[in-house]
């Protein structure tokens, strides 16, 4: 299954692929300060198990940082 992560075409094992198994595949281990969009819609960290991806579905994951 083809999905859009931060404007990159990836693929993703087809049978059930959940939000987190992209997050995760995007070489993530770290979710601290993260905030994840799934086509344009925040999904809440305690859904990412459970959040099914669909083919083409476009992933935003923006991390906060501290900074002045």
């Amino acid at each position: 299954m083809k999905v859009i992560l931060n404007d990159t075409p990836i693929e993703l094992d087809p049978a059930k692929t959940t939000l987190l198994q992209a997050i995760s595949h995007s070489g993530i281990s770290d979710f601290k300060g993260l905030a994840v969009a799934v086509n344009d819609t925040v999904i809440p960290r305690t859904n990412w198990e459970s959040f099914l991806l669909n083919e083409n579905d476009t992933i935003t994951i923006i991390r906060a940082t501290q900074g002045g």
